[in-house]
């Protein structure tokens, strides 16, 4: 499965969450570490989704950009 994942910078780190499974979070040092920690989560929030029984979500969520004039 193939979800989307959002990557916000702050002031010492990189934070990851992902929209469709929430919980699903990390936190890197870097945007490489964040993305290869989000990955990790990922399949570990889904076994564990798996193993105790739970229906995962499907991924629905998406993404754009949205061009803004200045106020």
């Amino acid at each position: 499965m193939r979800y989307l994942v959002i990557i916000e910078k702050g002031p010492n780190s990189y934070g990851a969450y992902v929209p469709d499974l929430p919980g699903c979070v990390a936190v890197g040092e870097t945007e490489d570490e964040a993305r290869r920690l989000i990955r990790e989560a990922i399949e570990m929030h889904v076994e564990d989704m798996r193993d105790r029984g739970l229906e995962v979500p499907a991924p629905t969520s998406t993404s754009d950009y949205v061009e803004a004039g200045a106020a």
